[in-house]
């Protein structure tokens, strides 16, 4: 498994994939988002020592990439209903060994509930309460999961999925609660899953790896299964690294040697990537459509909103940003910019940090007419997109062998209206 070919890192960007940005932009509008396969088919290329790749599709779950990802030998982790529902529409069997798809959830509301039991998908149960509601209506049934370590990681609060303070998992402390309650409804625990943040370092790793040993001895020769979860980085800036897939393969590699000599059977290794796999084959094009001097401060206004990518305005995340010169000028001095949106809102900045700080950006300097690209944006960033101010849901485009082909139209204004009643 060798270290992962980073993207290059530019200011001036003409082309995606070998498309033009300008025609991308003129023949899809703007803003839209550009998904390049050829990134994602690597990074799927990177974990295939994993005996299973699952795809956390909450990432970017257009039915295009889930098909793309399906074709090539992911299997796919559900957090909804919906999600399932694409999964299906995908391609995706109901029912395999490995289990094509797993819905992973704390809870169950009554449509995913009907739904799991409906078609027997996989279930990773993230409270005691699941186990004790799927019993009752698919008793016998095999299921895995999800434990809390106690302990959690993450680039951001928002995403640390490990602790007390987190809503995830079931307790590590409860665990032999819960395989009685799985008993009592004759549920087999066939596999644990553990995953405590984005992020993950090595360091935290092996915890995760000692705690999921503990965890597997305690339930037993059952366990055919254990994943590691997700939380892959990928680097957002030219200072970050990917996590070292050598030594995060190895660390779990030897913790399931362990088990499998302590439990006499082999028992399967499975990563779940979500960011991993997408974010970086992902770009969000927009059109500078104002250019601003407030005091000291020059501001780059585009047509894109945090409605399009939540990401800097939920965790003041950074997104690598360059510019399309409209004119084909592509020698422009460098400046210092904030990039903006056009929401009703002061914290539609793009170029902020956590907690709200607008910090200014060395930019080509631009012009209205000019595109800008917002980079590494395949994941949460569609996915997250809402109609604040009454603006439309972004078209999805997908470049495949130098072709681009629309994935998802834009969203109309009679879409948006739909559903209304008044």
């Amino acid at each position: 498994m060798s270290k992962p070919i980073c993207p290059p890192f530019v200011m001036i960007r003409t082309e995606i994939a070998g498309v033009s940005v300008g025609r991308l932009a003129e023949q899809f509008g703007t803003p839209v988002f550009v998904y390049d396969t050829a990134w994602m088919l690597r990074r799927l290329e990177d974990l295939r020592r994993f005996d299973c790749v699952r795809y956390a599709m909450k990432a970017c779950s257009n039915g295009a990439v889930l098909d793309l990802l399906r074709r090539h030998g992911a299997l796919v982790d559900c957090v909804s209903a919906g999600e399932v529902r694409r999964a299906l529409r995908a391609g995706y069997p109901a029912q395999g060994d490995p289990p094509p798809i797993v819905y992973t959830a704390d809870i169950f509301d009554r449509e995913s509930l009907a739904l799991v039991v409906e078609q027997n998908i996989h279930v990773n149960c993230g409270s005691p309460d699941m186990i004790r509601q799927y019993g009752a209506l698919a008793p016998g049934r095999e299921i895995t999961l999800r434990i809390n370590p106690g302990f959690g990681h993450g680039h951001h609060l928002k995403t640390n999925t490990g602790g007390e303070r987190s809503k995830h998992g079931i307790w590590h402390e409860q665990l032999g609660q819960c395989l009685e309650e799985a008993a009592r409804f004759g549920l087999q625990v066939t596999g644990l899953h553990m995953h405590i943040g984005s992020g993950t370092d090595l360091e935290h790793l092996a915890q995760v790896c000692g705690a999921m040993e503990k965890a597997v001895l305690q339930v037993g020769a059952g366990i055919r299964s254990i994943s590691g979860g997700g939380g892959l980085p990928i680097p957002y800036t030219p200072e970050q690294q990917y996590v070292d897939l050598d030594e995060y393969y190895r660390l779990w590699d030897s913790t399931r040697q362990r088990l499998q000599q302590a439990l006499g059977h082999p028992i399967r290794l499975e990563i779940e990537p979500g960011r991993f796999l997408v974010a970086e084959a992902g770009y969000l094009i927009t059109e500078i459509r104002a250019v601003k001097q407030q005091g000291g401060f020059t501001f780059y206004l585009v047509d894109a909103g945090f409605n399009n990518l939540a990401r800097p305005i939920l965790y003041g995340a950074y997104h690598p940003i360059s510019i399309c010169p409209a004119d084909g000028n592509l020698h422009r001095p460098e400046i210092e910019a904030i990039v903006g949106g056009p929401l009703c809102e002061s914290g539609d900045i793009f170029t902020q940090q956590e907690g709200g700080v607008v910090t200014p950006r060395r930019l080509p300097k631009a012009q209205v007419g000019d595109w800008l690209i917002l980079e590494r944006a395949g994941a949460y960033g569609f996915v997250m997109g809402s109609n604040y101010n009454s603006k439309p849901l972004a078209p999805e485009v997908l470049i495949q062998d130098g072709q681009a082909r629309l994935v998802r139209r834009r969203q109309t204004f009679d879409d948006l209206i739909r559903e209304e009643m008044g």
